[in-house]
């Protein structure tokens, strides 16, 4: 499909730098060498005692220290998810090579979202509240708490002053954040959008609260307990991390010489306006937020062949995202190579979209869709190619899916960079 002369008046958008903490490695190279050998982050819960709770596993960040990354009065001053999105957002500017002192500061900007910021400090302050009164609950509770404070840690920590933003679409989070990153360099906002998602939520009412909605998998066997796609899925495994970009303006990046990973070309967005914790059973919002996507980047929908899911193994979204990959694209959905990457990291909430778009774009660099692991068999209505072996073949445009509580439907299409 030839573009229009609005999409050519947008300027061009590439990612040039990425950082991951993941429950699989806590750098995009250990992340993506995990992804390539299947490697699974599921164990038992560590950070409390789940001896009452229904669900014992989550998919733990493992070793990570955030003294590595920041200093650590900065650090005491963070709770999980903030140190997480200080350290992605490290590996990925240092992974651009960029230097800000060189850099206008008012033209880099910052687009880190979370679902639901530190639940850590709303669970240790509380108690401190009920045990000793309101006079002892720590000052700095509401700065350690609310989600927006990953975007103000790592705009403080890197002297990003341009657009500064928190985008909270629960489970779409991190691909609404990139795709507002990338809106904001094509209008001309900004040169350099840090951008991404991160989560730490694996507490007790985290886990709690998830199991009581029954979304949670309580299966014990980390080899079965997230699968996506499975006829036998149960619900779907909390995890954690942070996937951070640099998105940067095409000539930008052309001027300073950076390595050029992958070019954004679509974001496309919706609501189901049906339910405030299931998708629409049609699929037509998620649907129509995949063409959204695809049309916004003037590609066809014939042209698209490989999507990463939002595949979270709960039920009705395996279900129904599926359905709305088939309203999508017809009878060329059989034709897509559809995976889930949760089926190795588990679901990072408001970092899952940018995690997975972190996959994506290693995707489209090695020609290599990961398998969705765990997979054996899917139940009759869900008949299309959910990846039960991994394929190496080269493809030009990756999309990914994020279906967030509320409605929220976002996808972001990614293709192989192209002169």
């Amino acid at each position: 499909m030839e573009r229009n002369e609005e999409q050519d008046m947008k300027r061009r958008v590439v990612v040039t730098g990425m950082g991951a903490v993941t429950p699989i490695g806590n750098d995009v190279a250990s992340f993506w060498n995990s992804v390539k050998e299947e490697k699974i982050g599921f164990g038992p819960i560590s950070y409390f005692d789940t001896a009452d709770y229904k669900c014992k596993l989550a998919a733990q960040v493992k070793d990570f220290n955030a003294a590595d990354y920041m200093d650590k009065k900065a650090a005491r001053r963070m709770e999980p998810f903030c140190q997480f999105a200080v350290a992605a957002a490290k590996e990925a500017i240092e992974d651009a090579g960029l230097d800000m002192a060189k850099e206008d500061p008012y033209r880099a900007g910052c687009a880190v979202g979370s679902g639901i910021g530190s639940l850590q400090a709303m669970e240790r302050e509380h108690t401190r509240l009920e045990e000793k009164g309101p006079s002892r609950v720590a000052p700095l509770l509401v700065p350690l708490m609310i989600s927006n404070m990953a975007a103000g840690n790592v705009s403080i920590a890197f002297n990003l002053k341009g657009k500064s933003i928190n985008v909270v679409t629960a489970c779409a989070t991190g691909t609404n954040s990139i795709g507002e990153a990338f809106r904001t360099i094509q209008y001309g906002d900004a040169d350099i959008m840090v951008a991404g998602g991160t989560e730490s939520s694996i507490t007790p009412i985290g886990i709690a609260g998830f199991s009581s909605l029954t979304a949670l998998s309580t299966c014990e066997d980390p080899a079965r307990c997230s699968i996506p796609f499975d006829k036998d899925r149960s619900g779907f495994v909390m995890g954690e991390g942070a996937g951070i970009v640099v998105l940067e303006e095409l000539e930008h990046a052309r001027a300073r010489g950076a390595r050029i990973y992958a070019e954004v070309v679509g974001y496309g967005c919706s609501s189901d306006a049906y339910h405030i914790t299931s998708p629409a059973e049609d699929g037509e919002g998620a649907a129509t937020a995949m063409l959204n996507a695809v049309k916004d980047a003037g590609a066809s929908p014939e042209e698209i062949t490989y999507i990463n899911a939002h595949g979270t193994a709960t039920h009705h979204n395996d279900l129904f995202e599926t359905r709305a990959i088939k309203l999508a694209f017809g009878e060329h959905a059989k034709d897509i190579r559809i995976n889930s990457t949760k089926s190795m990291v588990g679901h990072l909430l408001g970092a899952a979209g940018a995690v997975e778009f972190v996959a994506c774009v290693k995707e489209l660099q090695e020609g290599y869709i990961h398998r969705t692991v765990g997979l054996v068999e899917s139940e009759e209505e869900m008949d299309l190619n959910y990846c039960k072996e991994s394929y190496s073949e080269d493809f030009t445009y990756a999309l990914s899916n994020s279906l967030g509580f509320g409605g929220h439907n976002a996808s972001i299409l990614v293709k192989k960079y192209a002169e």
